[in-house]
């Protein structure tokens, strides 16, 4: 189902392409969390998944990384410390950074959880052929950068 919106031709196909991507969006991330552990949120194992692959990440960086604002992520980092999977340290030079590591039982949650996540994501997307995905990965990365500000902006 497209817009029902009656403005121009470009304002239609915009607004019916928003509305197909959010659904599949919507769609693709309902499954997902079909293999989370109960509990476990999108923004959790993101973090986790960063950190497991990145390694430490000051907490800022990690907010940046996953697109969330500074105290979302406090609080999607107060509840991995308090289940044991990451430990934040003060940097001893600036008190101001915080970094953010997995702990031996994080390391070994996610380790164990991301092939599952893999898995899950690459029977999704097996419905689209590889060069339809890295179309899609491409468009999407491409509408993810954007322009500079939007056109309704005021100077």
């Amino acid at each position: 189902m497209g817009t029902h919106h009656q403005g121009t031709k470009p304002e239609v196909l915009a607004l019916d392409a928003y509305i197909k991507l959010m659904r599949a969006a919507d769609s693709v991330t309902s499954r997902a969390h079909l293999v989370l552990p109960e509990g476990l949120t999108l923004t959790q194992f993101a973090a986790l998944e960063a950190l497991f692959h990145l390694g430490p990440l000051y907490q800022s960086e990690l907010a940046t990384k996953l697109l969330k604002s500074g105290g979302n992520l406090t609080l999607v980092v107060d509840n991995l410390e308090r289940d044991g999977l990451v430990l934040r340290t003060r940097d001893a030079a600036d008190r101001r950074f915080i970094k953010v590591d997995l702990t031996p039982k994080g390391r070994r949650f996610i380790g164990a959880l991301f092939p599952k996540i893999a898995a899950s994501l690459t029977h999704e997307f097996a419905v689209l052929s590889p060069r339809d995905q890295l179309a899609l990965a491409r468009i999407c990365k491409r509408l993810g950068v954007g322009r500079s500000r939007p056109a309704y902006a005021t100077a």
